[in-house]
């Protein structure tokens, strides 16, 4: 595998392209029963295959298995049976409204397949955020290539192995690697490219589309510290201030941490169920942010780190100033500021004031502010009085808007985002109308301009030659 990733360069993913291709002409991944082989087969390998996925995952990230289980294992499993129980349903045109103009006639919205496209992945989720996006390029009719996360080497090469035991190598493929082999593969032209990771890389991944003008999904992210600022404003409701919010602090501060102490023990270091850093890089940016001279002083939970086992303490800030590293960029680790402000709208206006996030949470049990945040804030996507579970529901689109992203997936939008949607008008040879034809006639002139202004009298009208002008 390390002899493959050396030699994989432009002229490979020019020529991986191009078998890709070749397969997706022979129409075989268009058939509703190639989909559905596929789908059974990835349902099959997450079955057979369930405790290497475990290890993979706890070797890269020490995920519990709990956690793997229900945030990658079973996000997977759900998406398959999903998909296998309504991709006919899917597949099936949808029929569409046509007008006087066109009469006679009828329409409908075909769902067709894009071609070949590339899923680029990322490590926070490195199993479910693979394979999700490949189950919509597959659902919709594509060729495929993934390019799992290097930063989770066991997850990828594991991945690599999955799918060319079980999913048909001639139109479904993994490539591992990490720069260069991302480099050479963006230089291809794809029919559509989907990325999730950060916004720095979103910018590249953009700028090599664009070369080709080719579309893309990038999931990205977002200030996720915006769900703190609401957690303090909604005790402030009643007319409350910043001495008020300063009275709440204390009572928040000391209910986060009997909390993180009921799920992790008195020393969170030495409890089993929590995950580690991905890598030595992460954990040296993590500790760079908490060591930053703006906040160090900030901290009042937690701050226990160990880079032998790249382990961090579920850490609380307070109060940490706006431009500081901590509140500039997607944290990716257990460190969560809190920043108090005097009133509701002063939450609201400090989170719009920030680049768009990927999500944002709101705890309330108060029906005018639960209105106010959703018509007033604009993210991704929202959660009511609990985090990240929206992203649990396959009815709701999965996306981000702005700097956390563009596009979404999930369930029927999963195969949306992977489909092209071609309008197709039928009309036979009969009931055709010289009407449109030259020459324009003062008599045709009248006839046209009143079955395009609509309304039956005035076309009864024109037919008698009569008119309202």
């Amino acid at each position: 595998m390390e002899e493959e990733k050396k030699t994989f360069d432009a002229n490979e993913a020019a020529l991986l392209v191009k078998e890709l291709n070749e397969s997706f002409r022979t129409g075989k991944t268009k058939s509703y029963e190639w989909r559905v082989s596929q789908l059974k087969s990835i349902e099959k390998m997450v079955v057979e295959r369930e405790k290497d996925i475990y290890e993979a995952l706890y070797k890269d990230l020490s995920k519990p298995e709990f956690e793997a289980f229900v945030s990658e294992i079973a996000m997977v499993k759900s998406s398959c049976k999903e998909a296998l129980k309504e991709l006919k349903h899917w597949m099936k045109p949808e029929k569409a409204k046509t007008s006087m103009e066109t009469y006679p006639s009828s329409a409908e919205i075909v769902s067709e397949p894009l071609g070949a496209v590339l899923v680029i992945s990322t490590w926070n989720y490195p199993f479910a955020l693979s394979v999700k996006p490949v189950i919509g390029a597959i659902t919709a009719g594509n060729a495929t290539v993934l390019k799992p996360s290097e930063i989770a080497p066991a997850t990828s090469s594991l991945l690599s192995k999955l799918f060319e035991e079980y999913l048909d190598r001639s139109a479904v493929r993994v490539v591992e690697g990490d720069v260069p082999q991302t480099t050479a593969l963006l230089e291809q032209k794809w029919d559509k490219i989907f990325y999730t990771g950060s916004p720095r890389v979103g910018r590249i991944i953009m700028t090599a589309a664009a070369k080709h003008l080719t579309p893309v999904v990038l999931e990205l992210g977002g200030n996720a510290q915006l769900l703190l600022i609401l957690m303090l404003t909604y005790k402030l409701l009643q007319g409350g201030s910043l001495e008020a919010s300063g009275r709440f602090c204390p009572k928040l501060i000391d209910a986060l941490r009997k909390g993180i102490e009921e799920c992790f023990g008195t020393d969170p270091m030495e409890s089993k169920d929590i995950s580690r850093i991905v890598s030595s890089n992460h954990f040296s940016r993590l500790q760079s942010l908490m060591d930053e001279y703006k906040v160090y002083n900030k901290i009042v939970v937690g701050g226990q780190r160990n880079q032998k086992e790249l382990k961090i303490a579920p850490t609380i800030f307070l109060d940490v100033p706006g431009d500081s590293q901590l509140m500039q960029e997607e944290i990716f680790g257990p460190l969560l500021p809190i920043i108090t402000v005097e009133n509701v709208k002063d939450s609201i206006d400090l989170i719009n004031s920030k680049p768009k996030p990927l999500a944002a949470y709101l705890f309330t049990n108060n029906d005018k502010l639960k209105n106010y945040f959703v018509q007033s804030v604009s993210s991704g996507g929202m959660a009511i009085n609990d985090t990240v579970l929206h992203v649990t529901v396959s009815s709701l689109p999965f996306g981000g808007v702005g700097e956390s992203g563009m596009g979404s997936y999930h369930g029927k939008f999963s195969f949306d985002a992977f489909s092209h949607k071609k309008a197709v008008l039928y009309r036979s040879f009969s009931g055709d109308s010289s009407v449109r034809y030259p020459p324009y006639t003062p008599e045709k002139q009248k006839l046209i301009k009143a079955v395009m202004n609509g309304g039956i009298f005035n076309i009864i009208l024109a037919l008698m030659g009569w008119s309202r002008d």
